[in-house]
């Protein structure tokens, strides 16, 4: 703790942003960049507290306290390294992380939180800048073979890690770019595609291979993996997305967002995309009111929509800011817990009518087969005898909505189950997912999961810390020990 009185002298400062008008102008990252200075300050505010609830916060169990103190000691290429030991791609988790870690933070308690995912970012971005993050191949191979299926953050730390560790590793994908949701689903805006190809080009000189448009189980014979590999590890996320069987669900204009956002992003890229849903000149409306709902806000503001509203079908949570006090925090989510409040996007703050405790009842289409409205009801919440909340529709709150667009963005209801999981006949959880012991390993012998496919829909920085504990599962059952480090308590590298 380099400065004892620095959460007293300086307040919480993060990057500013474009103005709306200008953003909205272009799909490229928009935050300003803090100063060097402004960066020390905010480290400084860190109290290096006995207990660091910050590290409770936090999946990947980053060492928080001390990459603070060190961006406050300007020792940034330290600073680096002990984010790297923790965190193989603080440059994604530190856009597009909605920050656990600061709701846990002791300073939070009473005052506004240090800004470790700002530190974060920075720390990452002057690391590439200064050339500090070079490739980091291993100085020996084993001789084994691992094949991981799906390249989104689970799959690319697990690869990362597995062939650091020495193995061969060649992750299949199943779309032309590797990636995954960080290629495909998070918008340019919040994460420029540059940055992920350098982590992809940085991995390929390490010694890991990417086969692309290799579709594990439909073109790829799932048993050729099982003939050619010794190990398996399945990270192919939690695709398949909630649908919403209304009367007139089968009328064009009613899109998936998982249909949407990634013909955005390819496009970007220089893609040529045939019969693009497009949201310009439309009444759009986007069903459900999580990350990626916003997502599509931000893309269909920039794409020239006439109007936009996003649907929540349950109450407004409390609006008390961004960073509460315990003494504001809900009652059922207290510090250090992440807190049930109303968050503001900058894809709200561009301009979207944000409508809660909302029903959609029916689809309705014009001669055409297209859809043109769409009737809801407002619904109360209340609570049963068993305390579970029950939902009940407000008679005479009927209401049509114009649109000519509809995106169905109410979350994933797990993996698809076609391909490997059925190929490989493996055993599922009560949700859907696969289902797995302590160590990763799924029903069949040789066959690991980890991510969105094994926990259910769930955060980037999860996915990375599922993909390094399950890359270290992998190599012990490989090798019979394993150098990989872990984070689970009590489970040292030599076990």
């Amino acid at each position: 703790m380099g400065d004892v009185r620095g959460f007293m002298k300086h307040s919480r400062k993060v990057s500013g942003k474009q103005p709306v008008v200008e953003r909205l102008r272009h799909y490229n990252e928009f935050l300003t960049v803090l100063s060097n200075d402004e960066l020390r300050e905010q480290g400084a505010r860190c109290m290096d507290c006995g207990v660091p609830f910050c590290h409770t916060g936090c999946p990947l169990g980053n060492i928080i306290p001390d990459f603070n103190d060190l961006v406050y000691r300007d020792q940034w290429k330290d600073a680096l390294d002990r984010l790297h030991a923790t965190n193989n791609f603080p440059e994604f988790t530190g856009r597009v992380c909605p920050a656990p870690c600061e709701a846990a933070c002791v300073l939070g308690i009473n005052e506004d939180p240090v800004a470790i995912k700002q530190i974060e970012v920075s720390i990452a971005d002057r690391g590439f800048d200064e050339g500090w993050i070079v490739p980091e191949p291993p100085l020996t191979r084993t001789g084994k073979r691992v094949a991981v299926v799906g390249s989104g953050p689970a799959g690319l730390a697990a690869a990362q890690q597995l062939n650091r560790a020495g193995h061969q590793v060649v992750v299949f994908e199943r779309a032309d770019r590797p990636g995954g949701l960080l290629m495909y689903g998070i918008p340019d805006f919040k994460l420029e595609k540059a940055r992920v190809w350098r982590r992809i080009e940085q991995m390929r000189a390490e010694g890991v291979e990417f086969r692309c448009n290799a579709n594990v189980g439909v073109d790829l014979p799932t048993q050729e993996l099982r003939d050619n590999f010794d190990a398996i590890l399945l990270c192919g996320g939690a695709t398949h997305g909630r649908d919403l069987p209304i009367p007139g669900r089968d009328l064009q204009g009613i899109h998936f967002a998982m249909e949407f956002l990634p013909q955005q992003n390819a496009r970007l890229q220089g893609d040529e995309i045939p019969k693009q849903i497009f949201a310009t000149g439309k009444d759009v409306i986007v069903i459900g009111g999580g990350d990626t709902g916003s997502d599509c806000d931000g893309t269909s503001n920039r794409q020239g929509c006439k109007s936009l509203t996003q649907f929540e079908l349950l109450p407004q949570p409390p609006n008390v800011g961004n960073y509460p006090r315990a003494s504001e925090r809900p009652a059922n989510t207290p510090w250090p817990l992440w807190p049930v409040i109303l968050r503001t996007s900058t894809s709200h703050e561009e301009g979207c009518r944000r409508e809660w405790s909302i029903l959609t009842k029916e689809f309705r289409g014009d001669k055409h087969g297209h859809v043109e409205s769409l009737v809801t009801v407002r619904v109360e919440w209340t609570k049963d005898d068993q305390g579970r909340h029950v939902m009940q529709e407000v008679p005479g709150t009927e209401q049509t909505w114009p649109c000519q667009l509809v995106l169905l963005a109410m979350g994933f209801v797990g993996p698809e189950k076609s391909g490997p999981i059925a190929d490989l006949g493996l055993e599922l959880d009560p949700r859907g997912n696969v289902k797995t012991d302590g160590q990763y390993r799924t029903s069949v012998d040789g066959v690991f999961a980890a991510g969105d496919l094994r926990r259910g829909q769930s955060l980037v920085v999860w996915a990375i810390h599922e993909g390094r504990e399950a890359a270290r599962a992998v190599d012990k059952r490989l090798m019979g020990v394993t150098h990989l480090p872990s984070l689970n308590a009590g489970d040292f590298a030599w076990k």
